[in-house]
């Protein structure tokens, strides 16, 4: 099936788009994003994501964007591309424009997308990944989905470096934030704990499709902060996210966590998650 690109409402091959060099996105990372992934030819809670990116739009004062539109480009380049398990990556920069820290919100904003295929479970999923931790020096709206990722690039390559899966990160209070493309949870006495929501973390939709399951499923759940030794000591840790899915976490800075195996809560919100995607 084909990889396909959406480029201001046209779609092409992903690798005929190209955007101006002008562009606010590539020069001052003034941009945001979404990831949208599809089980069985079935995009997985579209409207989440749509309503999470009109909140980053208005987070940093974008013109107003119809989320139809945006919404009927998404299906449009899905179709198109009839690739049953696919990753729709949406960017929005703010426009085209003369070099300037200031804006005018004038210009038309720059709406790309792709298309591509994904792997149906992720490598991890049954063996379960090893992470580290660093110190979290982000900045201070990690709520807002925008494509400035460097620390998260530098960080995720600091843990590939050192034969890990990813880092997560360790507010200087000792709090334990979120990895670098993941929400991150907890299980300890059977009860799941995550972050709650701050200018802190990214407000994920697989991490709120978790905390659903919880309470359907009368699994005990608190969005509280933790700490890094709380870390270390869970019964079982796993990372949550659009690709990541529900991903254990089975070694971190090299220590067990528990038995060294992933959990049986772990397992059962991770089939919980899939089955609601509709897939068996």
């Amino acid at each position: 099936m084909p990889e396909l690109a959406y480029l201001n409402g046209k779609i092409m091959p992903i690798e005929e788009a190209f955007v101006p060099i002008e562009d606010r996105g590539y020069q001052f990372g003034d941009a945001v994003y979404e990831y949208i992934a599809s089980h069985n030819g079935k995009l997985f809670f579209m409207d989440d994501h749509i309503a999470r990116l009109e909140r980053s739009l208005k987070e940093l004062s974008y013109p107003s964007i119809s989320m139809q539109m945006i919404k009927s480009g998404i299906s449009d380049l899905f179709k198109a591309s009839m690739i049953k398990r696919a990753g729709i990556y949406i960017q929005i920069s703010r426009a085209v424009a003369p070099r300037n820290h200031g804006f005018s919100n004038q210009e038309p904003v720059q709406i790309i997308m792709t298309a591509k295929s994904l792997p149906d479970t992720h490598h991890h999923a049954n063996k379960g990944a090893s992470a580290i931790t660093m110190e979290d020096y982000r900045w201070d709206r990690c709520d807002i989905k925008t494509v400035q990722l460097l620390p998260n690039c530098l960080s995720k390559q600091k843990a590939v470096d050192q034969g890990a899966y990813d880092t997560i990160f360790i507010s200087k209070e000792n709090i334990v934030r979120e990895a670098t493309s993941s929400n991150v949870f907890i299980i300890k006495n059977n009860k799941v704990l995550t972050h709650p929501l701050t200018n802190k973390i990214l407000p994920g939709i697989t991490r709120k499709v978790i905390l659903e399951v919880c309470m359907d499923k009368k699994i005990a759940f608190e969005e509280s902060f933790f700490t890094l030794e709380q870390l270390y000591d869970a019964d079982e840790v796993f990372l949550s996210g659009t690709v990541t899915e529900v991903l254990p976490i089975i070694t971190i800075d090299s220590k067990n966590i528990a038995d060294k195996k992933p959990g049986q809560l772990t397992q059962v919100l991770f089939k919980e998650l899939r089955s609601k995607a509709g897939v068996k």
